[in-house]
């Protein structure tokens, strides 16, 4: 590996070098796949899970309730991601580390035009907030979305766009963002979800409801008017 005499003792450097070596011995036509995979691919895969995931929460849902907490969980998800990056633009600008590529001979580039500072990652701070955002609303699809998740930031090195660390930074940033914020997020989003959920419009975007079955959440104005009603039936008993 002919960078490793420019990389010092710097193990960052070295594991750079390393990873992006890879993409040197592999054939061009699998780089195009991994450019491509690294760049849009897996941010995709991971939009396709969050998809999955409400799929099944609406579905399989034991109570209303349950459906209601699940899906204002899911809808922090994207919002984590928007905020973690927003958290990263003044990080950036304070660290203002450059492009690997940049300061280092010998890297194979697979993608071009990447003039921004590279330190957090963007990307990989995006995959993992999207990631464990998944994961607090449904476990199984957010093991498999912190996988993906991860498999990008290894992508971002292949590519030769990033440091290893750049990576570990926004790993560790999407985690914290989508993690602190989650309880703060969840309380302000349920009323809303469970407004939607009663809602005989559009209510199927939060729980599918057996045909000719109406869904009722306690403390909502579809139960209050149920209890009228038998109250209304017990006076006119009487």
């Amino acid at each position: 590996m002919a960078g490793l005499a420019q990389s010092g003792s710097n193990p960052d450097v070295e594991l750079l070098y390393d990873i992006n070596g890879l993409a040197k011995d592999a054939p061009h036509w699998f780089d195009q796949v991994m450019a491509y995979v690294g760049e849009y691919g897996l941010l995709l895969a991971l939009v396709l899970l969050g998809l999955g995931c409400w799929w099944s929460l609406r579905r399989r849902s034991a109570s209303a309730e349950e459906a209601v907490s699940g899906v204002a969980a899911l809808i922090w998800a994207p919002l984590a991601a928007g905020v973690a990056v927003l958290v990263n633009v003044p990080i950036r600008g304070f660290v203002e580390r450059r492009r690997p590529f940049l300061d280092h001979q010998g890297l194979e580039v697979l993608v071009t035009g990447k003039t921004d500072f590279s330190f957090v990652s963007d990307h990989a701070t995006i995959a993992m907030a999207l990631a464990v955002g998944i994961f607090v609303a449904h476990r199984r699809f957010g093991l498999v979305a912190i996988g993906v998740a991860l498999v990008e930031g290894f992508c971002r090195v292949y590519m030769g766009v990033h440091y290893p660390t750049d990576v570990v930074g926004g790993l560790a940033l999407g985690t914290a963002v989508a993690l602190l914020l989650s309880p703060v997020a969840t309380a302000l989003l349920t009323p809303v979800v469970r407004a939607i959920e009663a809602s005989s419009r559009v209510g199927f975007l939060v729980r599918r409801r057996a045909s000719g079955v109406e869904t009722v959440i306690p403390g909502s104005r579809g139960g209050d008017a149920d209890a009228d009603a038998q109250a209304k039936e017990k006076d006119l008993a009487a």
